[in-house]
């Protein structure tokens, strides 16, 4: 494959190749952005957890919507809010508001509580102690597409707006799984345009200042532009396929794409400059180029690649959703680096560094005096360089086992928007377990009786978290017969509620202790041959925990794994890939607990999300391994000429500037995502951007180094231990 790719991109750096190369990509590029679909129409079409098919929620909810039909849907919480108690007449006029929504008849709308038939007791149940909020649920139909859950949610905002035109001071907030799909609809609408403007604009100013070039800012822009373009359509082929895609998904994607692909240019740009000042031809200058850096870039991008495949082994659909988007980018993204680039590079030639146009034997006067010195201070003290960096950098990595992480989404949505201000609504008017009550369901081989759930609901209060348990009284003429029992009388249900919020740790772990004891549950309850189901966002927030912890590991472990085997291959050492993936990993736990100590102490945020360490790993190691791939190669390509201290001294100094200046320029580009309203991807973004500074500026530039000297001859070996025994 490396041989194939090394001829491709010898092809377009020839004079004829390099026009053909260009004309591929833009008539592509044309062909595509004319007559394929944007991956954007396809982005989070249907509203799904995520979760596998045998996951014990799920199986729950099957359960429940079997005995208990009525129940299947996707709810709206719309939570009526006042400053002081509301009185008798806007009591009524919410009430109103129910009638309204039934008579309306919305071809989305399932059922909508009729809280104008209800007695007054029961309509309690539904009303703060404080009487300052209303909480009116509306259950919309199951399965429904994410714009049709919008519509509706915005159709039912538009309604209940107009019937309180003529009250003042009550505030509608719609919230609850439909209410945050309607902003997560709204944000990511209004956040995918800023987030690629800001990444486009941000690394313009940052080649301009790196390069002092106009030329050389805007070529690897445009290439990546025309690649996006590509790569864009293409997903939307799949899309339109019937593939998978997630909103993040493409957030994440196009920083990506942007970033690899400027630096695959910064690297190219470097060793094009140092041939160019040997060379007057430009396109032996661009073949002997390419001849050095395709290995690098190709490994580079393989390594990321293949950390994609892995996320198919993922068995939480958002990380595996991942896998077939960065697949296809990156095998694009790899193409238009390997020929893209250096044919756009190759035809403008010297022009494109003007005003600093290199020029043949100007090569002593261009070398870089900082890092020639910051090289040799490395090499001539190594343990002395690597205690200074490695001895701060472990006690921030060791803050990493503090995290706590948070399984509610709606944290991660801006104050401002609605479901976040429904829900804290809720949660300063009503008991934090109400938010989002637990359905027990109860299966039995014979008729159910009072007796038996009387004593159930007795056992379930008796577990450690539990804080109600409904109804509260059954009789065989009472409630049970109406609504808690199935038609077939084998089948019963229970509302149960925690003592804290239903999405928090506690209520997570309280859930895991009533699965393990539910055979317990059911013999001292007296109903031995029954079987207990517990459904409800807890019960799903504790199955995506255990699906989450379950894919971290795997994940984790194949992708170490995995990308120590490429490394082997690509250094044809048995020592080099241990320290450098040693020295990743590192580095990733450094980034996590900085990012940790920063968000926590400076930001407030006692929890980050549970994907952010497992999203952070794939990118800072898969991205980690580009740094270590282009100083470990340049090192290899000076140890044929110098002893191997003075190849990592030259190899430091040719490639100090290109991995500090592509490592800003990365560290910036995921640094663009803390502009964006979803706390997740700006606690990510943040997190990445700190583990790129900490592995380019620290990690690549002085331990490595630092621990290749130490090594000697042996930190290559075998390649490097056996030239100088055969030079001896």
């Amino acid at each position: 494959m490396l041989h194939a790719m090394k001829k491709l991109t010898m092809a377009a750096s020839s004079k004829k190749g390099a026009k053909i190369t260009l004309a591929i990509w833009v008539l592509l590029s044309i062909l595509l952005g004319g007559f394929a679909p944007s991956a954007k129409e396809f982005a989070t079409s249907i509203n799904s957890t995520g979760l596998p098919e045998d996951a014990k929620s799920l199986v729950a909810d099957k359960k429940l919507f079997e005995y208990f039909p009525e129940e299947k849907g996707t709810p709206a919480l719309l939570v009526f809010n006042k400053k002081t108690a509301l009185s008798a007449e806007e009591l009524k006029v919410i009430d109103g508001i129910s009638k309204k929504i039934e008579d309306e008849d919305f071809p989305a709308v399932k059922k909508v509580v009729p809280l104008y038939k209800m007695p007054p007791m029961a309509k309690t149940t539904f009303q703060s102690d404080n009487k300052t909020t209303v909480l009116l649920p509306v259950n919309l139909e199951d399965n429904l597409e994410r714009e049709v859950i919008n519509e509706t949610v915005n159709d039912l905002e538009k309604l209940v707006k107009g019937e309180l035109k003529e009250t003042e001071g009550i505030s509608l907030n719609i919230t609850g799984p439909a209410g945050i799909i309607s902003d997560m609809i709204a944000i990511f609408s209004r956040a995918d345009i800023v987030l690629l403007l800001g990444t486009i604009g941000l690394i313009f100013v940052l080649l301009i200042v790196i390069y002092r070039s106009p030329i050389l800012s805007i070529v690897p822009l445009l290439a990546a532009g025309i690649v996006y373009e590509v790569v864009n359509k293409t997903i939307g082929l799949f899309g339109k396929g019937g593939m998978g895609i997630e909103s993040q998904s493409l957030s994440i994607m196009s920083i990506l794409l942007f970033a690899a692909l400027t630096d695959y240019a910064l690297l190219i740009l470097s060793r094009f400059r140092e041939e160019l000042q040997k060379e007057e031809d430009k396109y032996v200058a661009m073949k002997r180029c390419m001849g050095e850096v395709t290995e690098p870039i190709f490994f580079s991008g393989g390594t990321v690649l293949a950390s994609m495949v892995v996320l198919f082994a993922a068995v939480f659909e958002p990380y595996r959703n991942f896998a077939p988007v960065f697949s296809i980018a990156m095998v694009l993204i790899l193409l238009g680096g390997l020929t893209l680039l250096p044919a756009l590079f190759v035809l403008l030639g010297r022009k494109a560094f003007w005003p600093i146009i290199p020029k043949v034997g100007t090569v002593a006067k261009n070398r870089t005096g900082f890092w020639e010195k910051f090289a040799k201070a490395i090499v001539s003290r190594p343990g002395r360089s690597a205690m200074i960096v490695f001895i701060p950098l472990l006690v921030l990595a060791l803050n990493s086992v503090n995290i706590k992480y948070s399984f509610n989404l709606i944290k991660s949505f801006p104050e401002d928007i609605e479901s976040q201000q429904g829900y804290h609504q809720l949660e300063d008017n009503f008991s934090p377990g109400e938010l989002a009550p637990a359905t027990v369901v109860i299966e039995g081989k014979e008729k159910l009786n009072a007796g038996n759930i009387t004593k159930l609901r007795k056992e379930l209060l008796d577990h450690k978290g539990v804080d109600s348990v409904t109804p509260e009284q059954v009789s065989e003429n009472g409630p049970m017969l109406d609504t808690w029992l199935s038609k077939g009388g084998t089948e019963a249900k229970l509302s149960l509620t925690f003592t804290g919020s239903p999405y928090e740790q506690d209520a997570l772990d309280s859930m895991a202790k009533l699965r393990d004891d539910s055979g317990k549950i059911l013999k001292a309850a007296g109903l031995e041959d029954a079987k207990l189901y517990f459904s409800g966002e807890t019960a799903k927030q504790l199955d995506t925990r255990e699906a989450n912890d379950r894919d971290t590991w795997v994940l984790v472990t194949l992708i170490t794994v995995l990308i120590t085997v490429l490394l082997f291959v690509q250094t044809k050492s048995y020592i080099a890939p241990l320290y450098m993936i040693a020295t990743i990993v590192f580095s990733y736990f450094t980034a996590l607990g900085t990012g940790y100590f920063i968000f926590e102490k400076f930001f407030g945020f006692e929890e980050i999300s549970y994907r952010i360490p497992l999203y952070s790993f794939i990118f800072l190691v898969a991205l980690g391994v580009d740094y270590n791939i282009m100083l470990i190669s340049r090192i290899k390509e000076e140890a044929r000429r110098h002893p191997i201290k003075k190849a990592i001294e030259e190899g430091l100094a040719h490639t100090g500037g290109v991995i500090s200046s592509a490592g800003l320029i990365l560290a910036a580009t995921f640094g663009v995502l803390v502009t964006q309203p979803i706390m997740e991807l700006y606690m990510f973004g943040a997190t990445v951007a700190l583990g790129v500074l900490f592995d380019t500026f620290l990690i690549r530039t002085v331990l490595v180094p630092a621990i290749m000297v130490k090594l000697g001859k042996y930190s290559l070996w075998p390649q490097v231990a056996k030239s100088e025994k055969g030079e001896g």
